[in-house]
């Protein structure tokens, strides 16, 4: 991938994708957005990048999208909430999207797909989980429609012209987050800083990764191979648990509250208590994650507080 490449990045006005579109434009692609902006925000989408509201899911709507024009995709778009309310919707958007994407590429002659997976897709793995861990039980429909897109990514890979990346990623944290356990607690201690509520039994312990590490990364690994399937965990070698996150965020907001849990060894239907990624297939292409498990979280928290503040200015 060169740095003058023309690059459609699905989902690119999401928290992770948004941050991906910042750094290609940085260095000079031309970067194309496409997104329904159900989840993300036009404001996060980088003004040097064309944005286009699309819905993936409409095939037609994505073959209008994507042509030869493009040297490579990003594929970053999913309905996430692993507490999804419609998992058969979940899963048929997920799939169809990834398809549309896949399929579209294909026609269109574009060489490079780039799609990110997610720790789910191991389940309850034993830790620190490789890349070929077998077996691949997820224990959430999200995580089912993971794997249903990294097999259909596999098929085009092996058959077809296409050289594909899969990226699964661990807990991604930075500035836009939303919806994930580290806003969740800076929003509740904002309207009662004396208790919080933990969902679980706050031992839950899972592997977070600035969202600046993870971009690189994902930029390494697609400079440093070239199989027709190159898949890599992206995280850290260190975990945080839920009280330890909490503990961070109530000292960056300088408060002691009480915490209360509502128990149990997972945080909800579908959660994975125990997750860390190994990283030693990433670390042999000579990259390592700059900062720790609690170090991403710390400096997530520090950015979100900035950022919501910010938000809550513009709001007044």
């Amino acid at each position: 991938m060169d740095d003058n490449d023309r690059v459609l990045v699905t989902g690119g006005a999401g928290m992770v994708g948004s941050h991906l579109v910042d750094r290609l434009v940085a260095v000079g692609n031309d970067v194309v957005v496409a997104d329904n902006l159900e989840t993300g925000h036009r404001k996060w989408v980088d003004d040097n990048a064309t944005l286009r509201q699309v819905d993936l899911t409409d095939r037609q709507a994505v073959f209008d999208v994507v042509d030869d024009s493009f040297d490579s995709v990003f594929h970053l778009a999913a309905r996430k909430q692993v507490r999804e309310p419609d998992p058969r919707g979940q899963f048929e958007a997920n799939t169809a999207m990834t398809y549309n994407i896949t399929e579209a590429a294909a026609d269109a002659g574009i060489e490079n797909i780039a799609y990110t997976s997610s720790s789910v897709v191991y389940g309850e793995a034993p830790r620190p989980t490789p890349e070929d861990y077998p077996p691949i039980e997820p224990i959430s429909v999200y995580g089912s429609s993971k794997v249903a897109d990294e097999s259909l990514l596999s098929t085009y890979g092996h058959t077809g012209s296409q050289r594909v990346w899969i990226f699964r990623f661990a807990n991604i944290v930075g500035p836009r987050l939303r919806g994930a356990v580290v806003p969740d607690f800076i929003e509740k201690l904002r309207e009662d800083p004396t208790t919080l509520e933990i969902l679980g039994n706050g031992r839950q312990e899972k592997s977070y990764m600035h969202v600046e590490d993870c971009i690189s990364a994902m930029l390494h690994v697609i400079t440093e191979t070239a199989e027709p399937v190159n898949t890599f965990n992206l995280g850290t070698r260190t975990t945080t648990s839920v009280t330890r996150i909490a503990d961070i965020v109530a000292t960056e907001l300088g408060l002691d509250p009480d915490y209360s849990y509502t128990g149990g060894d997972r945080g909800w239907e579908g959660d994975v208590p125990k997750m860390r990624l190994s990283i030693e297939k990433l670390a042999a292409l000579g990259w390592q994650p700059e900062q720790s498990s609690d170090e991403a979280i710390r400096r997530a928290t520090r950015e979100l507080v900035a950022e919501l503040q910010m938000d809550a200015l513009r709001a007044d």
